[in-house]
């Protein structure tokens, strides 16, 4: 059976319903001709704020949504769909409520929320369509806990075969085991490498300075070597893992509470509207 994304969910049934209500609400708008212009205070403007208003808060559900397993009003995955068409289609439809008319007062403060919560919302789906797909190929059959355990055991058994090296190669190798970092400051992590990693240092240094080796110790050292470039390579997989961790945890650090300001901006539109009214 064909794996389907979020966004062919049920042949494409919230697209279509998203492109119907842009075509209603936009047909609507361009048939309505009031007095003066189109701006929220028509009857219009107010159904359409109604509906955009509804719309957020549906959306805002979601979050909650998708926290109850076992809840039994759709699935997850058509939620998550819904989520995403009507979201964009709530764009159409605040944009036409504002009849274009925007100004430096909270009204605009909420629609400009709502952008950038929709922008953000836009992102994410890129990031949660590609970015599980490459965590899932970085990591194969293992998993971060394991691969940290694996690099434990390849450090164990380097030192015990350093040990009998020349003491200049036992320093690099021991250093590769002392100095090795995973995680650190924020650039370190979104960018998933590390430029001054002691282990990548120790394969560029080993080869060179075990030139004058023979017998046993260079046949030693050759497997030193060889649990270098494996624990060096593994090093990788896990910064990768952090880093895609990290993209993850981030857009949720900047949709989340963009949401909750939108939340805030609309109340006081809301209520503003109808003091107001």
């Amino acid at each position: 059976m064909k794996h389907r994304s979020i966004l062919e969910y049920a042949n494409f049934r919230w697209f279509k319903l998203a492109l119907l209500l842009c075509a209603v609400t936009a047909g609507v708008y361009i048939w309505h001709d009031p007095p003066l212009k189109p701006y929220g205070g028509t009857w219009l403007g107010y159904t359409l704020g109604t509906i955009g208003a509804l719309l957020i808060l549906w959306l805002l559900y979601f979050g909650v949504r998708k926290r109850r397993y076992k809840s039994n009003v759709g699935t997850a995955q058509g939620w998550l769909s819904a989520h995403v068409y009507l979201g964009v289609a709530l764009l159409v439809v605040a944009t036409l409520h504002t009849g274009f008319e925007l100004g430096w007062n909270v009204h605009t403060l909420a629609y400009v929320l709502m952008v950038l919560v929709i922008v953000s919302g836009m992102y994410g789906v890129f990031i949660y369509l590609r970015v599980p797909r490459d965590m899932t190929v970085n990591a194969g059959e293992d998993t971060q806990s394991s691969m940290l355990m694996h690099i434990a055991d390849i450090d164990k058994e380097m030192r015990d075969k350093a040990l009998s090296l020349p003491d200049k190669l036992f320093a690099i190798v021991d250093q590769s085991i002392a100095n090795t970092r995973l995680g650190g400051s924020f650039g370190r992590v979104m960018s998933g490498r590390d430029r001054s990693c002691a282990t990548a240092a120790a394969v560029r240094e080993l080869p060179g300075m075990a030139k004058g080796l023979s017998g046993e110790q260079a046949n030693l050292n050759k497997e030193v070597y060889q649990l270098l470039l494996q624990k060096n390579e593994l090093l990788q997989r896990v910064r990768r893992d952090m880093r895609y961790k990290a993209v993850l945890d981030l857009w949720l650090y900047i949709h989340v509470p963009l949401s909750i300001a939108l939340l805030a901006a609309l109340t006081i539109h809301v209520v503003s509207v109808f003091l107001y009214w």
